[in-house]
């Protein structure tokens, strides 16, 4: 059983240091990869023992996919709430994208961590990519993206919205001027697709974008 994914019921106390272990985390990821992160670090940034980092995490590389899951689930949560009125596969895929942008505005730190790692995520079939899945397959079966979007389709995607969150991350944008970057990376990414340049240019108008990221912040 992987311990970060199917976490058994906690007592109070463990609950405690493992709350500790992953904030200590967070903070020392947002600034480094995990590579460069000694376990001897989070503890003492935890003020907990070492031998209770082993009673959650079977190593450092555990510990760092246990966080950016996390993270990523309440992006997926979010995209999730963004998308909860809309049926078109296309506006879904846009949705996503600048649901994407809106967590790294409103968490930059949290962006900041998934950013630097996909601890597997950036694999196709993966459960957290199972509605961006359905959604590039919806695309394909109604002819708006090539066929190539079938097999790659779900990765490439992937990799604009995390160049959104990362650019996000750096630049630290307002509202407004965010959502001329994620404009732009919406007419790259659709158009990367094989989308109909109408609904291209119907997407990715910047005013459209940036009403949807205030909608979405306000969420």
């Amino acid at each position: 059983m992987n311990r970060t994914m199917d976490e058994p019921t906690l007592s109070p106390r463990a609950a405690r240091t493992r709350a500790a272990l992953l904030a200590a985390g967070l903070d020392l990821l947002a600034e480094r990869p995990v590579d460069a992160i000694a376990i001897d670090e989070v503890v003492a940034a935890a003020g907990v023992a070492k031998g209770s980092f082993f009673n959650h995490f079977e190593d450092k590389h555990d510990f760092a996919g246990a966080i950016s899951r996390a993270i990523r689930a309440d992006v997926e949560a979010l995209v999730g709430h963004t998308n909860r009125d809309v049926d078109a596969p296309l506006e879904r895929l846009a949705g996503g994208m600048m649901a994407a942008a809106a967590f790294a505005l409103a968490q930059p730190k949290r962006a900041a961590v998934l950013t630097r790692s996909s601890s597997g995520i950036l694999v196709e079939d993966h459960p957290l990519n199972r509605g961006l899945l359905e959604d590039m397959r919806a695309a394909r079966t109604a002819g708006l993206v090539s066929p190539e979007a079938g097999r790659a389709g779900v990765l490439y995607w992937l990799g604009c919205c995390q160049t959104v969150m990362a650019s996000s991350v750096v630049q630290q944008p307002s509202i407004d001027q965010a959502a001329g970057f994620v404009a732009d990376m919406l007419a790259l990414g659709l158009r990367g697709l094989g989308a109909p340049a109408g609904a291209v240019a119907r997407l990715a108008d910047p005013d459209r974008v940036r009403e949807h990221l205030r909608t979405i912040t306000r969420a």
